[in-house]
């Protein structure tokens, strides 16, 4: 099979593209890549590709844009379509997987405009807007939030289903803001340090590079030992490490914890689009696989009170239930299945 992967711009997106590439090559097809030149698609893809081809067009997002900026993105976007066209031709492409993000338009419309089969990944709990109108034009629409979804569940890497494990005991906490850090989330762990001290509960703590060096400085005053960093590319060996986690709503990083049965309160980022991060974590509270608390006075009271009491057991079982194993494997057979 000759597939196409397009879409990006995020992290959370790309993250979702490498492990469709990695199940599909793993299963003898060949994937090539259609993203943006503007986001973290080249980032991620330009060098050292597991795609046999990648193409990088210039496009920009529409929603954000007004006026004259919404026309020049939307043209494009249609010059990003004619060159998409041209190589799902020349490449003979007999799939397309868009994982969203607006580097997905031009060859998502472009597939549909040649009759290619056209799968669709929604990452967050809120559908996107190019996702939700492309939707009833996919063979199949993935979403691990999704009842409808013909499968359940949210690809990430092997390593967090490989270190998978029961939580019973809180002993250390790992504070999560993402790569750029959040502020919110690193005063809060500033402001219950000294008490998880207390309880002799270990801190781990991603601040992100430009909120480092004052936590560390703050840390220090405080006097309380913790496992600090900027940004670092070892999570899942931390997240292993811990037995609770802190940590912003985004999809992978929620469904990384989900999957190694490690249970968080998620304070979503509050401008996301469509509030997407807080209805992803509104999920996992639903469903009694953790808990939830927007920015603000509230967010300190909630991480102390589950600290006196955890539940951690129940919490982690149920993560780890609900994780699906080789989520990536089970999107390409399905592609296989439906192009036969």
């Amino acid at each position: 099979m000759k597939l196409c992967v397009t879409g990006g711009g995020t992290g959370g997106h790309l993250m979702i593209a490498q492990a469709l590439v990695e199940a599909a090559v793993a299963d003898g097809h060949e994937v090539i890549f259609i993203g943006s030149r503007n986001g973290q698609d080249r980032k991620y893809f330009e060098k050292n590709s597991p795609f046999s081809h990648t193409y990088f067009l210039d496009t920009t997002g529409i929603v954000n844009q007004k006026g004259l900026g919404k026309l020049k993105a939307l043209y494009k976007v249609f010059k990003a379509f004619l060159r998409a066209r041209r190589v799902l031709k020349e490449h003979k492409i007999q799939a397309t997987y868009s994982v969203g993000g607006f580097s997905a338009a031009p060859a998502s419309f472009a597939s549909l405009s040649l009759f290619i089969p056209l799968f669709i990944h929604e990452q967050n709990a809120v559908e996107g807007r190019l996702n939700r109108l492309l939707k009833p034009y996919a063979k199949s629409f993935i979403s691990a939030y999704d009842p409808n979804s013909p499968i359940k569940g949210y690809p990430v890497k092997e390593i967090f289903y490989k270190t998978a494990h029961l939580r019973e005991e809180l002993r250390t906490i790992i504070f999560l803001g993402g790569s750029h850090g959040a502020k919110a989330i690193n005063d809060l762990a500033l402001s219950v340090a000294w008490k998880l001290k207390k309880r002799g509960i270990g801190i781990i703590h991603q601040a992100g590079e430009a909120d480092y060096e004052r936590v560390k400085a703050e840390y220090e005053k405080l006097d309380v030992e913790v496992e600090l960093y900027a940004f670092t590319k070892e999570l899942p060996e931390l997240i292993n490490r811990a037995d609770m986690a802190v940590s912003r709503s985004g999809a992978s990083t929620l469904w990384e914890l989900t999957t190694n049965g490690c249970p968080a309160l998620f304070v979503p980022y509050p401008y996301a689009a469509g509030d997407h991060q807080y209805y992803n974590a509104e999920f996992i509270v639903k469903n009694g696989m953790g808990w939830c608390e927007r920015e603000g006075e509230g967010l300190k009271a909630k991480l102390l009170q589950i600290i006196k009491d955890p539940e951690l057991k129940q919490k982690s079982e149920k993560l780890l239930a609900y994780a699906q194993k080789d989520v990536a494997y089970k999107m390409i057979k399905d592609v296989e299945a439906k192009i036969k």
